[in-house]
């Protein structure tokens, strides 16, 4: 390609609201453009990165026994609402209606539509297992997109789906696809590592994340440097330590004033937050049959802790959490800043397993500047739901071996599910085992982002200077620079093109200065320059985007000292690992 005739053009400056170096370095360097929040278009240069980075991701699962098929963007809304998605979902999905008046749903991801598939398709044992993937545009309201293309509503994904007829069989599709995805970030030059993750929406028994920690992370993962436990703070556990054994004590209401915070309370009492009960409030978002309903939960954890709300949601089936106003709060008949479970009738309580282990709390009496002492569950008030609904935190001892936890920032940018039946039995996708019996099938889901991937690897692969690209995913393999000497650069351009070698060519009457900046900016991994002072000493300089070193190969050599090079790049990503043990 002639970088005269390449649509889109490099910029000095990136917009004002690039918020992280791959977002700033993709704009600059002419690979993409911003059309709405979350919203992008992929120029000429990305797309040949992306479709890089799709041919990798084909090979990989076709390796592991993939077939390759093609499912709709629009999906009609009956197939969500046969799993309870449509109802469980809140605003992050797409729905329309079409000009008949049905209800429609654009893509978030595609376990309805295959499952669907899959029931027409599949009666008998002998047709299973199978890998079914594709690669599909997806979509998802995301009310905060940020980062360029790290958080996106728009983008374009690999989901791939195995079915097997037991959980053996699962399992094994499952390990599969654990090592294939090790092989896929490999071959991009991406480092990973593996945690353990809520399955959240999309369901099922085990999920894993596939990490590249970074600080620009949104996740936050708890590790164990000791004994190498590691969770996304979505589901990681600890140790949690009652209190000493505690007689139970009277229940005492004592006067508190303005301590409407665990802060003030332990502050006017002179107690420690490990011997006071937070309460929590919320409104969920909660399936009613084929809707949702709204219903006000005060969640109780000890004070020296943390509310996670994934675990809430999760312990009680939300789709949607919101902090509860004042009126809200009133309504069931507690009070903002003084609130306990205690005499409520018309909330969902929901307490830490702590709770029930932690004698004589302090907790809010439901009246403005008064609290309880000495409040014992089962005796002062019951729970909805019990669970472990706290947010793990570094310092807190390892729930393995008791070990400071380490926190990490990370961009998740890939993930697989073990389903197991839930959409099977959804949609009667079953098949006859070998004694004519019917038995669902097992599932699972497998995905990688693919804008998401190219952003993730441009974060770990730059300098000062812009991009530098791993060679099996960067753009062109070569960026030729013409100063002032076009007859001989056109020479090498056709020679090299006809030898399979991909050559951005710099064509352009513009300063050397220019051309050097944009080389860099780009990112591509070999530069040949063609100068009036190489030529002299009989050849063309070449230079790797990741060294300083230049050096003059003779132009007969050049094929030669080329493929060379590239050589040595791809074997510089083969020898790297990021390799996890599988754990289960």
């Amino acid at each position: 390609m002639r970088m005269s005739h390449l649509f889109g053009q490099t910029l000095r400056e990136a917009p004002g609201g690039a918020e992280v170096t791959s977002q700033k370095l993709l704009i600059r360097a002419g690979f993409i453009r911003q059309l709405g929040a979350g919203i992008y278009s992929y120029l000429n240069l990305a797309r040949r990165s992306m479709t890089k980075i799709e041919t990798i991701l084909r090979d990989e699962m076709n390796a592991i026994g993939g077939q390759e098929i093609t499912m709709p963007v629009v999906h009609p809304a009956d197939l969500w609402q046969q799993t309870g998605r449509w109802y469980q979902i809140g605003s992050e999905m797409g729905r329309f209606k079409d000009k008949n008046g049905h209800d429609m749903v654009l893509a978030m991801t595609h376990e309805e539509v295959l499952s669907d598939l899959t029931r027409r398709e599949v009666q008998s044992y002998k047709q299973l297992p199978r890998l079914i993937y594709h690669i599909q545009t997806k979509w998802r309201d995301d009310p905060r997109p940020r980062a360029g293309l790290i958080r996106v509503r728009e983008f374009t994904m690999k989901d791939s789906y195995s079915l097997d007829i037991d959980q053996e069989g699962l399992d094994k599709q499952y390990r599969h696809h654990y090592q294939a995805y090790f092989n896929i970030f490999n071959r991009c030059d991406l480092p990973v590592i593996t945690v353990k993750s809520d399955p959240g929406m999309m369901g099922g028994n085990l999920a894993h994340e596939y990490m590249y920690l970074t600080p620009i992370g949104e996740d936050v993962l708890l590790r164990c440097n000791n004994c190498g436990y590691t969770a996304n703070q979505q589901i990681a556990k600890i140790r949690k330590d009652p209190l000493p054994n505690q007689t139970e004590k009277p229940l005492q209401k004592v006067e508190t004033p303005d301590a409407r915070t665990i802060d003030a309370l332990t502050q006017f009492l002179k107690i420690p937050k490990t011997s006071t009960a937070k309460a929590v409030l919320l409104v969920a978002q909660i399936p009613d049959g084929q809707q949702m309903s709204a219903r006000l939960v005060i969640a109780i954890l000890r004070g020296d802790m943390d509310l996670n709300e994934a675990k809430l949601a999760s312990a009680i089936g939300s789709s949607e959490l919101r902090p509860a106003t004042e009126e809200e709060i009133q309504a069931v008949g507690a009070v903002p800043g003084f609130a306990s479970p205690i005499g409520l009738t018309e909330a969902l309580v929901v307490v830490d397993d702590l709770i029930p282990r932690s004698a004589n709390l302090v907790g809010g009496a439901n009246e403005r500047d008064f609290h309880y002492i000495n409040i014992n569950y089962g005796r002062d008030f019951s729970a909805h739901v019990i669970g472990d609904i706290i947010s793990a935190r570094e310092g807190h001892p390892c729930v393995e071996c008791d070990s400071a936890l380490q926190e990490m920032r990370g961009v998740e940018v890939g993930n697989i599910f073990k389903l197991g039946t839930r959409y099977s039995e959804a949609f009667n996708c079953t098949y006859l085992n070998r004694n004519g019996k019917t038995q669902p099938i097992q599932m699972g889901s497998y995905g990688i982002g693919i804008g998401r991937l190219l952003a993730c690897i441009v974060e770990e692969h730059h300098d000062e200077n812009g991009i530098i690209w791993p060679i099996s995913v960067a753009p062109y393999h070569v960026h030729l620079v013409s100063l002032g000497q076009n007859q001989v650069a056109d020479q090498i351009f056709t020679q090299l093109n006809q030898k399979a070698v991909e050559v951005l060519y710099d064509d352009r009457e513009q300063s050397p200065g220019v051309k050097f900046n944009d080389a860099d900016l780009i990112g591509i991994p070999i530069r040949i320059t063609v100068s009036e002072k190489a030529l002299s000493q009989g050849g063309v300089e070449v230079k790797l985007r990741h060294q300083q070193e230049r050096k003059i190969i003779q132009i007969p050599d050049l094929e030669t000292g080329i493929f060379a090079e590239m050589r040595i790049l791809e074997d510089e990503i083969k020898t790297t690992n990021c390799y996890q043990e599988y754990s289960g």
